[in-house]
């Protein structure tokens, strides 16, 4: 997604930004990307070392989709034809982010645009947010891993946070279109691989921190400080920090910038709960805030985690300019996220749900919540993802197992591993008996658990989410658990 407006730079400007003297010929161009799945007619090719080969590889490809130059390192140049006009730099990676964010003139300054990560519970404070932005008829954006909306226009989204090109083409789109508010999750990998250089938020919030994605950075102090990075003013003004946890407790003392703090019940935080009660599928809440506000509602969220996440998402709100009254009169409209707790219902004498949960501390929080507003027994599929952190398996595993009565233990995306493999793995901790089951087909495992349900049951899918494919060697399958889901309860009849 581009604007519509077109801007144009020439080489020469290209080459003053850069710093760089090039004697290659004059050209033109209209557009930046660095994947040619991408690339449209005028556009500057950015081709970046990979892992496996060299996008320098793809610079015939490149040409030949319409891209009217390339740039690339020394070693990327050896690789492109002496007739394609190519500009070279020691680290494009490096400059990606800022050469994206000033071909389209710095779109983040424009807006108000707050940036929230942590572990869990990203979607669900972004969503919430943008919906209190919606209900108040603030014109705003969404970029997270359920997608892109603009307004009230959605589109699909293929990274969490995308990559520096199409990231900046957004949010120029949004600010095209009138946009004066923006929430965008921001993922560990993309501070790390600087996809959010010359990005800047208004706000930047920090959810939790628990085990994952340690195959990428290595250890949890290493997963933290990239999580940090971002509280700093090269990239924004102020902090919301939950304090929680001992993560939010460390993060407030290394935070660079001015912070607020976030506790679900901690009254010398600048946001908390006052008091929450469950009531009739969610909580009645009592929030107190910066300079004693007092908002009042009910929150149609069930799961003590989604406390937390309203409480950041509110707290946003109100320093965007939301007014604290109409947060209390609106919060009862407020909904959960596609694939988070997300309701299958046909008809059936039990509750079904999907949820995204894919960490342990994801896992433990979603069946607690679920055992929360169950009367009968929780029956709970769980699969890991291959090609990824596999030392959280066994702990995702162990957390199942402990969290249901009945657990079925599944594929999820195995991508180039071994199904069997990895379910060797989550299940090394915990000891088999009649309420733990392996089914490595996830449609089977799907209606194992549907055909176990009984009235007053809940059954929950977990891991996949709003995921519509299921990645199999290297192949995409259709593949989306609520509409299994709803298969499988169909079946039934």
């Amino acid at each position: 997604m581009r604007p519509l407006e077109v801007t144009q730079r020439t080489s020469a400007e290209l080459t003053r930004f850069l710093g760089v003297d090039d004697g290659r010929e004059n050209f033109s161009f209209n557009g930046v990307t660095s994947s040619t799945q991408y690339i449209q007619a005028g556009d500057l090719f950015v081709a970046l070392p990979g892992a496996r080969r060299h996008g320098a590889e793809f610079a015939a490809q490149a040409m030949k989709a319409g891209a009217s130059a390339i740039l690339t390192d020394p070693a990327g140049a050896e690789l492109v034809s002496k007739e394609i006009p190519v500009v070279i730099i020691e680290n494009p990676r490096f400059i990606l982010g800022d050469l994206s964010a000033w071909f389209y003139n710095s779109p983040f300054r424009s807006l108000h645009a707050v940036g929230i990560t942590g572990t869990n519970g990203k979607t669900t404070t972004a969503s919430l947010l943008h919906q209190l932005w919606q209900l108040s008829n603030r014109e705003s954006g969404f970029i997270g891993t359920v997608g892109i909306s603009i307004g009230r226009e959605d589109f699909p989204a293929h990274f969490t946070t995308p990559e520096s090109p199409e990231l900046q083409a957004v949010v120029a789109s949004m600010v095209e279109r009138n946009a004066h508010h923006l929430v965008m999750e921001v993922s560990s990998h993309s501070i790390a691989a600087k996809r959010i250089s010359s990005t800047f938020f208004a706000n930047v919030a920090f959810t939790n921190l628990s085990q994952d994605h340690l195959d990428f950075h290595g250890d949890m102090d290493t997963y933290f400080k990239v999580k940090a990075k971002i509280f700093t003013p090269e990239y924004a003004e102020q902090g919301f920090i939950n304090i929680d946890s001992s993560y939010g407790k460390k993060l407030i003392e290394i935070a660079q910038i001015p912070v607020q703090t976030i506790s679900r019940d901690l009254t010398f935080a600048t946001w908390h709960y006052s008091s929450h009660q469950i009531s009739s599928g969610g909580y009645d809440v009592s929030i107190r805030g910066v300079g004693g506000i007092l908002i009042e509602g009910h929150l149609p969220l069930v799961g003590e985690h989604n406390l937390d996440n309203a409480l950041m998402a509110i707290a946003l709100a109100v320093e965007s300019g939301i007014d604290p009254l109409a947060i209390s009169m609106d919060m009862h409209k407020l909904k959960g996220p596609a694939g988070r707790l997300e309701k299958v219902d046909l008809g059936q004498k039990f509750l079904a749900l999907v949820d995204y949960a894919h960490t342990p501390d994801a896992v433990e929080r979603v069946l607690a919540a679920v055992r929360e507003i169950t009367p009968g027994r929780v029956i709970a599929v769980l699969g890991c993802g291959g090609d990824r952190d596999s030392s959280k398996r066994p702990l995702m595993g162990k957390a199942l197992v402990l969290g249901c009565d009945f657990a079925i233990l599944t594929s999820d995306n195995p991508r180039s591993e071994s199904p069997g493999k990895i379910l060797e793995q989550m299940s090394s901790e915990i000891k088999h008996g009649e309420n733990v089951m392996v089914e490595e087909d996830r449609r089977g495992a799907i209606a194992v658990a549907i055909a176990e349900a009984t009235p007053g049951d809940t059954v929950i899918i977990l891991g996949k989410g709003h995921e519509v494919g299921q990645e199999i060697d290297g192949i995409k399958y259709s593949f989306d658990d609520r509409i299994e889901l709803a298969k499988a309860i169909e079946q039934l009849s």
